[in-house]
């Protein structure tokens, strides 16, 4: 039976998150999500992968296990918010440090805050972490915590933009990076190396020099007009000293960011800021940990991931590369060389301390992620053992392209089911990426398009405009303009697809998530080939979303000021009376990337306009809908309002649904 038949098979399948390299070589850490007993959420757990032998698991606690890190001596440091066993009525909410000793035995905890430990890095016998703290007194700060929560205070005072990420409230506390070395039990000399930060540390991504002497770290700047930059900071450990490392108008600086091995330089991505005619590009940026003078190298390689070499000579890169995200060798003097050749994606880059391999996660499109070893000379893969296996997948995987009407080559991928020809051709579902600069290219837990080819449907997955992978001018052509280019391009590749004898072009859907979602809004007014769209967490009126995004600054810099002739062009709800297309509308409450205010707005607006429609609402989701239990709603109910439009099946409520 097929993983995908059901969907409560396919959400328990176990999910590979991370990985990392110890310092000997002999094995690899991964982070596994895999659902836990109740069947209403996930877990994670750590596993080791030896080089030359079977996956094991490393640790089993009901909190849960992740961001892993080996120290020198080779023990693993790990985030949990398990209890620890050594404080009596311990009831932990938060997560703390703990250390797993190579040798075996128990892990133990090593640091804990009051509001959490964070990120970390290791390096040598030294550890920096992240954790929030409140503003105020550090030593009355759980007293301070406690009082709040018996007072039922949950205000929080803002002075600055913004107040939310994703999906989560921010402050009242604010991040902060403290020092700390390896002791016998545990973390002993803990220093507060950043006391005042205010904002400067949100969302923070860092990064430990191998003496461990100096976190690299971003640090954001508060500008007028609700404006922020993001440069990236060299911290003494020692001191608490910061200098600005790289700092350019009109540019931010941040990870993913990596210490070449003879401490000399840093490698990072640079953005350049977006204005109303100039797009967004992101850059890898290599400087001198000394001086602070870099450049860019590897251009149209938009950053993933990133490892130095051993050698400290050149840098590994991960970077989308026409529907795919192979790794690049760039070094510091010469030609950028792929190193990989298939069609794979890449990220968690390791490379070995030998320089012979790098170790990654290797997936794609038509593949869950697991562990790969690649050989730096010949480019060899070699799949691993891994601790979740893989699916066989109900269907096959083509790749697919068109020329559009301004002779761009749109390229994607299509997705069949088993047994489509000419004498049973399969309807056909278009489904748009979100981003929008992104690109189809890797495995998909959420919005997967192989449950649909078990289901009979042929998925397209094209990269219009804006993707990622083409070089610049694809993100160009598509600056500013999103509705009408994008679906010019969509046009183009849809017309080739539904010319093949095995797709059967009359029963076909639209569909899209976050700029996917905005484009299946755009189409629902623009086009009428489509007997069935579903959009999900979609922007429907523009000038009411770029107020309340939690990443206003963004979206302004591309379509201006409130009021500006782009909201006029560029919003879907001034097509709400040409739509006559049948819309499922999905949205999560806690979506604070495209707010809730939309989906609502949308819907009062097809119900007032008797356009047939349906609203699948999660009051306790996010952008994604990760829950277990509602991704099974989330899958059952598409199936049922495809099946009813493009397969003319009767509607029938799942019972996932109330």
């Amino acid at each position: 039976m097929s993983a995908f038949n059901d969907i409560r098979d396919y959400v328990a399948i176990p999910r590979v998150l991370s990985l990392k390299l110890s310092p000997d070589g002999s094995r690899l850490i991964s982070a596994v999500q895999s659902l836990n007993p109740d069947g209403k959420s996930y877990g994670t757990a750590l596993w080791a992968i030896p080089i030359d032998g079977e996956p094991y698991r490393l640790t089993r606690s009901a909190k849960g296990e992740s961001a892993a890190e080996f120290t020198d001596a080779g023990d693993v440091l790990f985030t949990s918010a398990r209890p620890d066993p050594t404080v009596k009525d311990a009831t932990d909410e938060v997560p703390s440090l703990w250390l797993l000793p190579r040798s075996g035995g128990e892990a133990r905890q090593v640091a804990a805050r009051p509001g959490g430990v964070g990120a970390f890095r290791t390096a040598g016998d030294v550890v920096v972490f992240a954790a929030d703290v409140l503003t105020g007194e550090e030593a009355a700060e759980e007293e301070r915590r406690k009082a709040r929560k018996d007072a039922g205070i949950s205000a929080i005072l803002h002075e600055s933009y913004p107040v939310r990420y994703w999906d989560h409230d921010l402050g009242p506390g604010h991040t902060r990076l403290f020092a700390a070395k390896l002791g016998a039990d545990r973390l002993e000399d803990v220093r507060d190396l950043t006391p005042d930060p205010g904002e400067a540390l949100r969302d923070v991504t860092f990064a430990l020099t191998p003496d461990g002497a100096t976190v690299i770290a971003t640090w954001r700047t508060i500008l007028p007009d609700a404006e922020l930059r993001v440069d990236l900071v060299a911290i003494d450990v020692a001191t608490g000293e910061r200098r600005t490392l790289f700092t350019e108008e009109g540019h931010d600086f941040y990870g993913p960011i990596a210490v070449s091995p003879d401490g000399t330089r840093v490698a990072c991505a640079r953005e350049r800021l977006a204005e109303l005619d100039v797009s967004v590009r992101i850059d890898l940026w290599i400087g001198d940990l000394a001086t602070g003078a870099g450049r860019t190298y590897a251009p149209d390689l938009f950053p993933a991931d990133v490892e130095w070499a051993p050698d400290s000579s050149a840098v590994y890169l991960a970077a989308d590369q026409r529907g795919r995200r192979p790794i690049f060798r760039v070094p510091l003097d010469g030609e950028v060389a792929r190193l990989t050749q298939d069609d794979a994606a890449y990220l968690g880059l390791n490379a070995s301390a030998d320089g012979r391999f790098v170790y990654a996660l290797h997936s794609g499109v038509d593949r869950t992620h697991g562990p790969a070893r690649i050989d730096t000379a010949t480019g060899e893969i070699t799949d691993l053992p891994s601790p979740a296996t893989r699916p066989e997948l109900p269907g096959t995987l083509t790749e697919v392209s068109a020329t559009a009407d301004d002779g761009t080559t749109i390229r994607g991928w299509l997705t069949l089911p088993e047994g489509a020809s000419a004498d049973d051709p399969a309807p056909i579902l278009l489904w748009i990426h979100g981003g929008p600069v992104a690109s189809w290219n890797d495995w998909q837990w959420r919005w997967n398009p192989w449950i649909m080819v078990q289901h009979g449907y042929a998925v397209l997955l094209p990269d219009p405009c804006l993707s990622t992978g083409y070089g610049q001018e694809m993100i160009d052509r598509g600056w500013g303009n999103w509705g009408p280019r994008t679906l010019a391009d969509l046009d183009a590749i849809v017309d080739v697809v539904v010319d093949r004898d095995d797709i059967d072009g009359e029963r076909i859907a639209a569909m899209g998530g976050s700029y996917g979602g905005y484009m299946a809004n755009w189409i629902a007014g623009h086009s009428d080939r489509y007997k069935a769209i579903v959009t999900h967490a979609a922007l429907w009126n523009l000038e009411q979303f770029g107020g309340t995004t939690d990443a206003a600054q963004y979206w302004q810099r591309e379509m201006g000021e409130p009021g500006s002739e782009r909201y006029a062009k560029l919003s879907p709800h001034h097509g709400l009376d040409s739509i006559t297309t049948p819309m499922l509308v999905i949205h999560g409450d806690k979506d604070y990337r495209v707010p809730i205010g939309e989906a609502l707005r949308l819907w009062w607006d097809l119900q007032r306009r008797n356009v047939e429609s349906k609203f699948l609402y999660f009051p306790d989701e996010n952008h994604w809908i990760l829950k277990p239990g509602n991704a099974v709603a989330w899958y059952e109910t598409v199936l049922a309002f495809l099946g009813q439009h493009v397969l003319g099946q009767e509607w029938k409520r799942p019972d996932s649904v109330a």
